[in-house]
């Protein structure tokens, strides 16, 4: 048997720190037509200063920052000028972010590789000794170890690059950009290839500033729903209001956080809003954006203390079954169903449904905390791990942990209820092992998933997994040691053999439930009244 690995902590995870909304600008055509100008003349200087800000690299610091600031504010507006910049400071960052996980993943998948080309053909993993697999065939070794020098190259590039600075952003996104190549295949014509490029690449955002006017001075909603937007100074000529500003004949009403929404821009909280177009559909929306204060985060006893609902993630469905206390199973287990085919709306749509219903289901239940597994699949995607197993492969790189995980704390954060994250080893296996056989009945099927939900909320409320942690005996009396089962610390003889208890051991009655229970001599001894003593028929007579 090989050495279990150490198990990590659970914890409670931190609610949002922000709040995004979204509402539809129902834009008449000359609304359309100034926020498509504005849109597409601020994109092109949000293009150049990134190519600035690439160009500069490490060299980079607050008096050239300054510099190119002044250079847009002559463009535009010292409004827009900042906007702008913040905007590049903050891809350049995500893009440097995105170098090193690009690097950890090309040096672990190097690692894997050269572990693998080491060991014979056909040669079988050995976790105890940290050896891996060796590759089936000279067809694969041969594959591999071309695929590793490839692996070696493109580590040298990306080593070059972070090593000066340098980083590859395509604004507007570089599927979109492959996608012009490919326009047929994609159901695309060049001009609505054209018109999709343009709207991504547009820029229409702004952060807010508190103390200002509305929480924002750039683009401006009131609290009756006026939107306006501070035009830039060679589009002055566009506005009809004044001071420089164009107020769109649409309205702004935020259904969702929309008192919230109200309450900070009366108070004149910084607002950040971005507008975005959607080609496919011909609309407009405009999200908005604000930080939120951080809560507290709830001490772990004090979520756990009226119970969990243990919480197994799987591909089509959540499994979820509650436990109290204890960490006994209450009720039946429940299944909450969704559907990651079609179109990323229809996935979001179906992980939001699915999530509501848990939650719905928790507060029904009475408990104030969701246990689930702290999954991470990012370097188990791999050939290197699954080998030819592609279903599985394809399986983990579809589910979408990082997004429901997201999601559930978002939305439980609204309805007060606490995430616990715990560490998922062995859930799966020791649930099924411990607790499907002993929770199937005749008339229920209980399978591995509704197991490994159990699993999940022991492990959460700090109980083991296992319902027996000591190997059965090899006889039936206590020669080898007492069978340690749940009993807690402070659980009288608990370490202690178990007490025998008088009374008839049949079906009908309980032990110790009978009548004559407490009398030892009335338990089918010899010699006493109540008892049978030793019967023998007589022989019959041959001749009567």
């Amino acid at each position: 048997m090989g050495v279990l690995r150490e198990l990590a902590a659970s914890f409670v995870v931190p609610g949002p720190s922000g709040v995004a909304v979204r509402d539809r600008l129902r834009v008449s055509e000359s609304d359309a037509a100034v926020l498509a100008e504005v849109g597409v003349f601020l994109g092109s200087l949000a293009v150049g200063d990134l190519a600035e800000r690439s160009r500069q690299g490490l060299e980079h610091d607050a008096a050239s920052w300054a510099v190119r600031k002044r250079a847009l504010t002559g463009k535009s507006s010292a409004r827009w000028a900042g906007s702008i910049t913040k905007a590049t400071h903050d891809q350049w960052a995500l893009a440097r972010r995105g170098q090193v996980t690009h690097l950890e993943w090309l040096r672990a998948q190097i690692a894997a590789v050269e572990a693998r080309l080491t060991r014979p053909l056909g040669a079988k993993a050995n976790k105890r000794e940290g050896l891996a697999r060796g590759y089936a065939s000279h067809g694969e070794w041969h594959a591999k170890s071309r695929r590793l020098q490839t692996l070696k190259a493109r580590l040298a590039v990306v080593e070059a690059d972070w090593s000066a600075g340098r980083v590859h952003v395509v604004r507007g996104g570089k599927r979109l950009a492959n996608t012009r190549h490919h326009v047929e295949a994609a159901g695309l014509s060049e001009q609505q290839w054209r018109e999709r490029w343009q709207a991504e690449r547009m820029f229409l955002a702004a952060d807010g500033e508190s103390g200002k006017r509305f929480g924002n001075e750039t683009l401006r909603i009131t609290d009756t729903g006026q939107f306006s937007i501070k035009l830039p100074a060679p589009l002055a000529h566009l506005a009809n209001a004044p001071h420089g500003r164009y107020v769109l004949d649409a309205t702004v009403a935020f259904k969702h956080r929309g008192q919230e929404w109200l309450d900070r821009i009366t108070a004149n909280w910084a607002v950040a809003y971005r507008i975005h177009h959607d080609t496919a559909r011909g609309r407009w929306y405009v999200t908005a954006s604000w930080q939120r204060a951080t809560a507290p985060v709830l001490p772990l006893e004090a979520a756990l203390a009226r119970g969990v609902v243990g919480v197994d993630m799987n591909d089509d469905h959540l499994a979820a079954w509650r436990l109290d206390g204890h960490g006994n199973p209450v009720g039946e287990p429940q299944r909450f169903f969704y559907d990651l085919t079609g179109t990323a709306e229809h996935r979001d749509a179906q992980l939001r449904h699915a999530l509501t219903r848990l939650l719905h289901y928790t507060q029904r239940c009475g408990a104030v905390a969701i246990a689930i597994e702290d999954l991470d699949f990012t370097v188990g995607t791999s050939r290197e791990k699954h080998g030819r197993n592609k279903r599985f492969r394809r399986l983990l790189s579809r589910f979408p942990t990082a997004k429901l995980r997201a999601r559930l704390v978002s939305m439980a954060a609204e309805q007060d209820v606490a995430i616990v994250a715990v560490d998922p080893a062995y859930t799966s296996r020791w649930g099924a092992q411990h607790w499907q056989k002993p929770l199937t009945p005749p008339t229920r099927k209980i399978s591995r998933h509704d197991a490994a939900s159990i699993a999940v909320g022991r492990r959460a409320l700090g109980y083991p997994i296992r319902r027996r942690t000591a190997p059965p005996p090899h006889h039936q009396s206590d020669g080898a040691g007492h069978r340690t089962v749940q009993a807690r610390p402070d659980t009288r003889w608990r370490e202690e053999t178990r007490r025998h208890l008088p009374g008839p051991r049949t079906g009908c009655a309980p032990p110790g439930g009978g009548s004559k229970a407490g009398d030892q001599c009335a338990q089918h001894r010899s010699g006493h009244a109540a008892g049978h003593g030793f019967w023998q028929q007589d022989s019959l007579p041959l001749i009567l």
